[in-house]
């Protein structure tokens, strides 16, 4: 029996995040999750289960409200790691989920490490 996309996806997303969960014990986790429409990133302290930082383009102070685009990937990107340092957190592993690391993945990855946070 053949996998679906979102089989496979589900299975891609689930290996990624448990491969990163034996490597990268104690540090936060920067979460991306991506639709049709917007791109959203958390960072979160999985050992409280709190949500410390968040950026996405549904907010309208980045000005890139309903774009899903690179450029505002990149925006999120380094919102993320603005907040991220007003927080106290200078380090994280990122979590990119079912998605591939290229494109708009990539974008806010790279402005990320650009705003000083190091992943």
């Amino acid at each position: 029996m053949a996998n679906t996309k979102r089989q496979l996806f589900i299975k891609r997303r689930l290996r990624v995040r448990n491969k990163l969960r034996r490597t990268n014990a104690g540090r936060m986790r920067l979460s991306v999750h991506r639709s049709n429409k917007n791109i959203s990133v958390q960072l979160i302290d999985d050992v409280n289960g709190k949500t410390v930082a968040a950026a996405s383009t549904l907010e309208k102070d980045l000005g890139v409200v309903g774009k899903n685009n690179i450029e505002a990937a990149t925006k999120v990107g380094a919102a993320i790691a603005e907040r991220a340092k007003k927080a106290g957190v200078e380090t994280a592993y990122f979590d990119r989920g079912g998605f591939l690391f290229h494109g708009k993945v990539k974008a806010l990855a790279d402005a990320a490490r650009e705003g000083g946070l190091k992943i």
